[in-house]
């Protein structure tokens, strides 16, 4: 299975991607059952019928691509763990149907989700209202069945995209049909999960179907899905083992345990987020036309619906067997008191829409258009929490309602009728984005059913970014290429405001402008060998939830900072990359260093120390990557894909929180690596046989978890997956596969996946 980038047409722009020199030729397949055929090194605008790669021809950076083909090899869900083999990567996904799956890449955790971009077909499914798990990419908005390819690039050394590309941009093409198209899958997922008191099995299924078709110049593809899924227990209740002696109301049930901080605790139960039960619907249309052999226009339209239920659990009983919820307790001889709400259980209810619009032309050479607008609404966003163990008693209503952003980006081009000595292919274009956010809380007679009562708190505000980029490849010689640009962007934050039911404030409204400038220099080492070093100013802007959401206390703002400085990174990157007909191999050193990055910690300089999300002086990043991609390996039909990954990244200067400095920072593990090989034994059978490695991770910046392999801590972890796919005939395949084939136990917080088995067949027509 050769997930991982460039092969076939794949490999040929990937390449085009980083030299842009004359034209070379090579031979590539893109899927299994295609024959061999003769591939131009030299980027086509085609259709947006056809497949196309969307990297930009001249991107001076490290491209990852994975096929529609490869994709029908995996074991996918959800459309994320298209990633999860990827160099660098890792993925917050912790049950199938997660809906906060954020990603990390070289020196960008998982909590720095604004720090990475995700498009579908050209519109925005980043959530860039805030930075952290609660605010992922909306993944559901895309059908992995439906994909003709997922590339991805690393870090901001492109001009057209914003500073929030530090990470990783992950752009997504719809597979348009050609012809009738009808097509349904089922899948069902399972794990047993044994730890802390819990013996039992957790799973759920997934339904999809699509419908598509080509009539001359229009073409539209419709598909549907729904999944329901029941995930591991997330969330422990823990307290921390007392000194306080007692004898009363003595209990039985609660587990001895050591926490992250090295600190002898007893876990309770689960409560929290606890066990997720979800319910998900999805919806996506795309329709195309092509007005012209040249211009094409497409609307999309994306539909997502959840409904979710924290359930909780007591390992408690007094003596005659009964679960206790709260209250004052003994274990062990020990006294402890129950919070009212420890057990509390709570639901969610979330409804989103996307919408979208694109025109463009797509000539081979010469000038081209395009232009794409997007909104992303959030109708609907309600978290329903009880105060306490009760099925329908008093609780507290948080909505989100009406949180959106829009997008709109206009973009020209003009590429040469070839790429001879002194030739330039120039880009530039004019960028929008408006992002707003409303969130408030009610009391609730009866938190799972009742109407919002008094309005408890509230906080708002808006975002919004203007900017315009110029971007020259220039073409010096037959093997030398020189790509400068520069993005000017205008930020302006306003609107912000936070209220109680007995007092409102409001912030003045600011504004900042900054010019990022970008270089990279190319060059064609041999015929088959590439080296290019890659440099890049970026600059990521506060989210509207960074400025304005935090508490309030009737008289003075707390855990919040309107003035935070935006994040200001400069990168450098030197790939070597070394191209057979079947294989690649790339090598690259990274280094960032990041002023004022954007994160929560505690401010430890003053009393009572204060937790908000603050502007982190300096955190340096320097790492390498290697990674291998061949077809054919061994033998006709064995595919490999190897890559490692070594990142420091260390917080160098932070004057809130002194005892972070010289400490890898937060949830970046030093090591990480994959290994992924595919037998293609038959047409109609494969076996993919994979394995993941990351190394220790922390989830403190002080390095205070000491305790790794628990929950809350973050454990190293050597992870196998295997997945069978049969091709029963031209219309029934089936495939099973299972994730963490030894059942290793880890944590990253949570407690991830046992040994979870998956079924799946797809039928065709």
């Amino acid at each position: 299975m050769p997930l991982l980038p460039y092969h076939g047409r794949a490999l040929a722009r990937a390449i085009v991607c980083v030299i842009g020199t004359s034209p070379l030729t090579v031979h590539a397949t893109d899927g299994i059952d295609e024959p061999q055929r003769t591939t131009t090194l030299r980027e086509v605008r085609v259709s947006a019928a056809s497949h196309a790669s969307t990297v930009d021809p001249d991107m001076p950076s490290a491209v990852e691509t994975i096929s529609a083909a490869q994709l029908d090899r995996l074991a996918i869900v959800n459309t994320e763990d298209a990633l999860k083999y990827l160099p660098s990567f890792g993925i917050r996904k912790r049950f199938s149907g997660d809906e906060n799956a954020t990603f990390s890449v070289r020196g960008t955790s998982n909590q720095q989700s604004a720090r990475g971009l995700v498009y579908l077909d050209g519109l925005l499914l980043s959530n860039l209202l805030g930075n952290n798990w609660a605010n992922p990419p909306r993944w559901s908005m895309a059908f992995p069945e439906n994909l003709a390819r997922v590339e991805v690039i690393y870090g901001a050394y492109s001009a057209l995209y914003p500073g929030n590309a530090i990470g990783a941009t992950v752009l997504m093409t719809t597979r348009m049909p050609e012809k009738l198209e009808v097509s349904g899958q089922v899948q069902a997922f399972t794990q047993h999960v044994d730890t802390y008191g819990v013996d039992r099995d957790y799973g759920g299924s997934r339904q999809s179907a699509t419908i598509g078709d080509r009539s001359g110049r229009f073409a539209f593809l419709l598909g549907v899905a729904h999944l329901q899924s029941n995930g591991q227990p997330l969330v422990y209740a823990t307290q921390n083992r007392s000194a306080l002696r007692g004898a009363s109301n003595s209990v039985t049930g609660a587990i001895a345990d050591t926490g992250a901080n090295g600190l002898p605790r007893e876990v309770l139960g689960i409560n929290s987020e606890g066990q997720e039960a979800t319910s998900q619907d999805e919806a996506h249309l795309r329709l195309s036309y092509d007005f012209t052999p040249e211009v094409t226009g497409a609307f999309t339209a994306g539909y997502w619906k959840q409904d979710l239920s924290h359930r909780t659990e007591t390992f408690l009983r007094d003596g005659n067997g009964n679960p206790v919820w709260s209250g004052p307790v003994t274990i062990d001889g020990r006294q402890y008191t129950i919070p009212a709400n420890f057990f509390a259980p709570s639901t969610r209810q979330s409804q989103n829409t996307l919408y979208g619009v694109s025109l463009g032309t797509h000539r081979k050479n010469g000038w081209n258009i395009e232009t794409d607008a997007s909104l992303f609404d959030m109708g609907r966003n309600r978290d329903r929490v009880a105060s306490g163990v009760t099925y329908d008693g008093p609780g507290l209503l948080t909505a989100g309602d009406g949180s959106r952003w829009r997008t709109f980006d206009l973009r020209a081009s003009h590429t040469p009728d070839s790429l001879s000595p002194n030739t330039h292919t120039v880009s530039f274009g004019y960028h929008f984005d408006g992002y707003r956010l409303d969130n408030a809380s009610y009391t609730l007679a009866q938190w799972r059913t009742g109407g919002a009562g008094a309005l408890t708190a509230a906080n708002g505000g808006s975002t919004q970014t203007q900017a315009v980029y110029l971007q020259d490849a220039w073409q010096l010689d037959d093997r030398w290429r020189l790509t400068v640009g520069a993005r000017y962007e205008q930020w302006r934050a306003f609107g912000g405001s936070r209220t109680t039911g007995a007092a409102s404030t409001g912030y003045p409204a600011r504004d900042e402008s900054h010019t990022s400038p970008k270089a990279s220099l190319a060059w064609n080492v041999a015929d088959n060998v590439v080296m290019r070093l890659s440099g890049a100013r970026a600059y990521r802007f506060p989210t509207v939830n960074e400025l304005f959401q935090g508490s309030f206390n009737g008289i003075s703002l707390i855990n919040n900072d309107p003035d935070l400085k935006p994040e200001n990174d400069l990168s450098r990157e030197l790939s070597v990359e070394w191209y057979r007909e079947n294989s690649l191999t790339r090598f690259t050193l990274y280094r960032s260093d990041t002023r004022d990055t954007l994160f929560s910690q505690t401010d430890t300089t003053v009393f009572p120390n204060v937790t908000s999300v603050q502007n982190v002086d300096l955190v340096r990043t320097r790492g390498a990557e290697l990674s291998y991609d061949g077809r054919d390996v061994l033998w006709q039909g064995f595919d490999l894909t190897a890559n490692a990954a070594y990142t420091q990244a260390t917080t160098v200067r932070n004057t809130r929180n002194p005892g972070s400095e010289g400490k890898q920072f937060y949830r970046i593990p030093r090591w990480r690596a994959n290994v992924i090989a595919t037998w293609r034994a038959t047409e109609r059978f494969s076996l993919v046989l994979a394995g993941r490695y990351s190394g220790r991770q922390y989830n403190t910046l002080d390095h205070s978890d000491v305790n790794p392999d628990t929950f809350g801590g973050a454990s190293d972890f050597l992870v196998f997956d295997a997945k069978l796919n049969w091709k029963m005939s031209p219309h029934v395949e089936l495939g099973i596969g299972v994730d963490n084939l030894t059942d290793r136990r880890y944590y990253v917080y949570y407690p991830y996946p046992s040994r979870t088995w998956l079924m799946e067949a797809t039928f065709r027509l």
